[in-house]
């Protein structure tokens, strides 16, 4: 057991009791328990396999190849239609899951032969991405941008891209563009 997620379960919180539920489910399946980007995070041979993560409404488990698992019970949900990857499984209460608990572990244990395949995820290419007109006329005003756009990683482009798209006012996508310009020429992504 990680101390970090001893800490996180028992913390007072809406989804504390379905934590420690869906904590004890991922622990009976053999994997590694760690705790990564604040949340307890299953592994196996250091290959992410769930995370646990509560959000207002629900709470989830999180399944990092989603995309590739079976789900004979469509439950697997698509958390936003940019998620190329993960797929979830949402709960709105401790009680939900422990009638699950069966299913749960099955899925689990679908999620690890996905990881012991080797399957990976085909990811969209950044240019498959919207770019949106406001960060558009940007590039073509300045080489230097387009160069230092050019030169982050896929990850950090996609980002930024998605960043800029998901405004819904023109007014708010400039705004957004001229506030990472200087993180773009850093060589920077939007969390650095």
């Amino acid at each position: 057991m990680n101390s970090k997620v001893d800490a996180y379960v028992s913390k007072p919180g809406k989804w504390q009791e379905a934590y420690k539920k869906l904590r004890a489910i991922a622990v009976e399946c053999d994997m590694t328990e760690d705790f990564k980007w604040g949340h307890p995070c299953y592994t196996l041979d250091d290959q992410n396999i769930v995370l646990i993560h509560g959000f207002k409404e629900y709470c989830a488990l999180l399944f990092f190849k989603g995309a590739l698992m079976q789900d004979p019970k469509g439950i697997l949900v698509q958390q936003t239609k940019n998620v190329q990857a993960g797929r979830q499984i949402r709960f709105t209460s401790a009680e939900e899951i422990a009638k699950m608990a069966s299913t749960l572990k099955s899925y689990i244990r679908e999620a690890i032969k996905v990881e012991q395949s080797g399957a990976q995820v085909e990811f969209k290419e950044t240019a498959e991405f919207d770019m949106p007109e406001e960060f558009l006329a940007k590039l073509e005003e300045s080489p230097a941008l387009q160069e230092a756009f050019a030169g982050l990683t896929p990850g950090r482009q996609r980002g930024y891209l998605l960043h800029f798209s998901s405004a819904k006012q023109a007014k708010t996508r400039a705004a957004r563009v001229e506030k990472c310009i200087p993180h773009i020429l850093k060589g920077k992504g939007l969390d650095d």
